[in-house]
């Protein structure tokens, strides 16, 4: 597959009459988005603000954020099977609108959603503080049950995103890159000198609103199965998740999955990418062997020689880690996994649930548990009732002067495990 992205960058989102980008501007028309979202009988309000890098706002409890995107040609559009056709889409020509983010605010499940700080020690944890958001607050029509409420939400936030993004189509982008992803001969033959390294990224799927979505299909009922990257970028796996905010995977990490482009970055130069597998995250033991014994039989049916591993979440999940990591080295692969930690707050805990000798090559994305105070700052998009709730905080972790105490597992984004976040070592 040949996928060309066009991203515009995008440098300020400005309500108005019409919408339109021009100069580098969004122009937003919120009636329009606010008709467009409000097609679905579930909900009963919705209100839009803006919010931008350095401005003294916190946004929470956010469930997603989502970056505008359209096709431009090619086959399908994004977000296929769920708000378009489903076609396989992954190929021709997509342009984004680069540094504009669609963040969707509700109270979904409370203690599993996320802040956002967009200025302050808040900012430097979470990559969604760089980023022009329109942040859309819905409110549910009355007797809705939360996975009600969590589809309507995640369905309307797409809308929105899409609608955004075929305000691109027309433009022309700052920036051009092109992706390329041959099949598995093609990519051997072309490159026989260079290690076969493959990708395989785990995706939540534990039910109970832990959800992610893989062409409008729900993850756990599927096994392990291959695609292109390149359709990742054009919306493919869609976030339903209401984990804990530092490392789930918003539809912005999916994305943008910082694994692939690096991945992409080095195909043909010191390795040949020429596996994309995705498999899920089950509750129960009988379907983590199924899955990790499938992830596994494919590595040795493509001879593999490395696989990078990613996963989502923790605790449950870390089972699932390792079952993929002990057995796809019992295949004479070599693995390298990404996960964070959960250490206890003075990091002396162990870090992950399971554990095995043949896990010996971990990157980290930090210690969720360690604990943060967020200044107060001057506005509130969204709501801070579930601020003691909320994965992270506790009772007492608001204070009487507005700022909050919580561990950075509150933080969206700040320990995720594709690498996508502001944490390093040094």
């Amino acid at each position: 597959m040949k996928l060309e992205v066009g991203y515009i960058q995008i440098r300020d989102i400005q309500t108005a009459d019409k919408s339109s980008v021009k100069d580098g501007i969004l122009y937003v028309n919120t009636k329009e988005l606010e008709a467009l979202a409000l097609e679905d009988e579930h909900l009963k309000a919705v209100c839009f603000d803006v919010a931008r890098p350095g401005e003294s706002i916190r946004i929470t409890p956010v469930k997603d954020v989502i970056e505008p995107r359209a096709k431009v040609e090619g086959p399908g559009d994004v977000f296929p099977g769920v708000i378009t056709k489903l076609n396989t889409v992954g190929s021709g020509k997509t342009h984004v609108l680069q540094g504009a983010a669609v963040v969707t605010v509700g109270k979904i499940v409370g203690f599993q959603e996320g802040i956002v700080d967009m200025a302050g020690i808040g900012a430097e944890y979470t990559p969604f503080s760089a980023t022009y958001n329109l942040v859309v607050d819905f409110t549910p029509k009355d007797g809705l049950t939360a996975h009600e409420y969590e589809a309507a939400i995640r369905k309307a936030g797409l809308k929105i995103a899409y609608a955004l993004g075929k305000l691109g189509v027309n433009v022309t982008p700052d920036e051009v890159k092109t992706y390329e992803y041959p099949s598995i001969m093609e990519a051997i033959k072309k490159y026989p000198g260079l290690p076969r390294v493959g990708y395989v990224q785990m995706l939540q799927s534990q039910g109970l609103l832990h959800d992610t979505y893989v062409y409008g299909v729900d993850m756990k009922q599927s096994l392990t199965t291959m695609l292109s990257p390149t359709e990742i970028m054009d919306g493919a796996i869609l976030s339903g998740n209401c984990v804990s905010a530092c490392d789930k995977n918003t539809t912005y990490h999916h994305q943008n999955n910082p694994v692939i482009e690096d991945l992409f970055e080095e195909h043909g130069k010191t390795l040949n990418f020429c596996a994309m597998i995705i498999t899920n995250e089950n509750v129960y033991l009988a379907d983590k062997e199924r899955s990790s014994d499938w992830t596994a039989k494919l590595v040795d049916y493509l001879d593999l020689d490395g696989v990078i591993i990613s996963q989502e979440g923790f605790g449950n999940p870390d089972t699932d880690l390792i079952m993929n990591c002990k057995k796809i080295e019992e295949t004479d692969t070599h693995t390298v996994i990404i996960t964070d930690e959960y250490a206890g707050r003075d990091g002396t805990s162990q870090s992950l649930a399971d554990a095995d000798p043949k896990a010996d090559a971990l990157v980290t994305a930090g210690n969720a548990n360690q604990v943060i105070t967020l200044p107060k700052l001057d506005r509130v998009i969204g709501t801070l009732d579930y601020t003691e709730k909320i994965a992270g905080g506790y009772a007492g972790s608001l204070e009487k002067d507005g700022s909050i105490t919580v561990e950075i597992q509150a933080i969206t984004g700040s320990t995720n495990e594709l690498g996508f976040s502001r944490l390093s070592a040094r």
